[in-house]
């Protein structure tokens, strides 16, 4: 039977009704932008596509997270919509930038524009009062602060010191007393342990023993439940029994940073509030136990697979060590930033391996970023990792290739080259040299005392970069 003339514009009527309902009430951001255009002038939000309804392309993102192509999914959409494209991710719409341009103007954009944003269950765990989301004088203050303190000669002697007491004296030294066999070492473990100590006897004054261990198992316990929380948070609101969780992880790494509440007291930020102090001594630690072990980690692993980067780097530590020994001077913290092939070679392993593979802004108003319209509440993915595997950038760049950097020494510390392995902007890591330091520490003294055989192992990049295996490698003494 057909319809009836009078039946049929009822119909459509109706369904366009029902759409609207639908629209309005479970996509109420969507809604909001039919007024946008008409208020932002000639700025346009990118092309893209939102994915599925309530989980966006969240699932998508994920599943190239976990493959051995990460980039893939900002690679196929780049492709599509060019290198700023709208998606939808981790529960809101969003804007994706692989253009270096684009990213450098997010990056150093103040919060009168761009604050920063976590998944809500990461924010439970740092805290309001973390040097990662705060805002304003009062995030450029502890920002200084922390720069000040990370970048100082004193500091960076002290560090020196102690890590060439920790790596010769203790780990190196147990790896030499194997039998005079070669002595299986899985270097993740090994530089995790060094850096944490080494970081937390300069931020706390705590010596290694019993204590020490304690207050590891409880961070790397902490560390452990953020990597949770990135890989089921898709939402920004946790569910209740989360925030329970969230809370009692947060409490029990606060019984046991007393110790660091009162050490931080006596610093210069005396009328800072004891939540601050707390919040932001635990972001120093981060660092510690994940960004410069997996840094150390992967420059092996890339070292192991390039025979020709490993000698040149053996010689110039060699000649180094060599040079001090004959004045019978020790090694200072400059002798280690001034290898420039060992540099190049921590420039490059932080290219290719992306320990931060981005960050996310949202947006407080309509912001016109170079022509594109991010509305306010939608959130900004800064991808650094399609910037630096961009092969318009750098040539081949799937290679671990450090003679890349020779005549390219400036775009290594320059975040306006789009190179950002640490973030840019008024955001910028204040431990990028510490980092370094502790990096050409480990390397020089691996490569000068002894050999190894890198056994076969993968790295993972999702929930954060790390080797499958640990990197396990045979080590043996050097004889000459």
């Amino acid at each position: 039977m057909e319809p009836s003339c009078g039946s049929w514009p009822a119909s459509i009527a109706a369904a366009l009704l029902a759409a609207v309902v639908i629209v309005r009430l479970f996509f109420p951001r969507a809604w909001s932008l039919l007024g946008t255009r008409r208020r932002t002038g000639e700025a346009r939000l990118p092309a893209g596509s939102l994915g599925l309804p309530l989980l966006g392309e969240t699932p998508a993102f994920i599943f190239a997270a976990y493959s051995p192509r990460p980039e893939s999914f900002v690679e196929k959409r780049s492709v599509l919509y060019g290198k700023v494209f709208k998606s939808h991710l981790w529960g809101s719409p969003a804007v994706v930038s692989t253009d270096p341009e684009v990213s450098r103007a997010v990056l150093q954009a103040d919060a009168s524009a761009f604050v920063p944003w976590y998944p809500q269950s990461l924010m439970e765990l740092m805290g309001e009062s973390s040097i990662l989301v705060l805002g304003g004088g009062l995030q450029r203050r502890v920002h200084g602060l922390a720069g000040a303190f990370f970048k100082s000669p004193q500091l960076k002697a002290k560090v020196t010191a102690d890590m060439q007491r920790r790596v010769v004296g203790r780990a190196m030294d147990a790896w030499w007393k194997s039998g005079g066999g070669a002595s299986r070492v899985r270097v993740q473990d090994e530089a995790k342990s060094i850096v944490f100590e080494i970081l937390v006897r300069a931020l706390i004054g705590l010596d290694a023993g019993h204590e020490m261990q304690y207050l590891k198992k409880q961070f790397q316990e902490f560390m452990a439940g953020q990597e949770e929380d990135v890989k089921v948070d898709t939402k920004d609101h946790p569910r209740e029994e989360d925030k329970d969780d969230l809370g009692g992880r947060r409490q029990a790494w606060a019984r046991n940073s007393k110790r660091l509440d009162r050490r931080a007291a006596q610093q210069r930020e005396r009328r800072a509030h004891d939540q601050l102090i707390s919040d932001n001594m635990i972001d120093f630690m981060i660092p510690a136990e994940d960004s410069v072990p997996v840094l150390i980690t992967l420059a092996v692993k890339y070292l192991s697979d390039c025979p020709q980067a490993l000698q040149q780097l053996e010689e110039e530590n060699m000649e180094l060590k060599r040079r001090k020994s004959d004045k019978g001077e020790t090694l200072e913290w400059t002798d280690y930033m001034s290898l420039t092939f060992t540099q190049h070679v921590i420039t490059e392993t932080l290219r290719l391996g992306n320990i931060i593979n981005g960050i996310m802004r949202k947006a407080v108003r309509d912001v016109e970023v170079r022509g594109h319209l991010v509305p306010k509440g939608w959130r900004v993915l800064v991808y650094f990792r399609g910037v630096h595997l961009d092969a318009g950038v750098h040539e081949d760049p799937h290679a671990f290739n450090p003679w890349r950097w020779k005549d390219r020494a400036d775009m290594a510390v320059s975040s306006s080259s789009g190179f950002t392995p640490f973030g840019g902007g008024q955001r910028l890591c204040p431990g990028v040299d510490l980092a370094r330091l502790e990096a050409s520490i480990f390397l020089h003294h691996l490569v000068t005392s002894f050999r190894w055989v890198a056994e076969e192992d993968t790295i993972v990049n999702f929930p954060t970069v790390r080797l499958k295996r640990g990197m396990p490698i045979a080590v043996t003494p050097k004889t000459t």
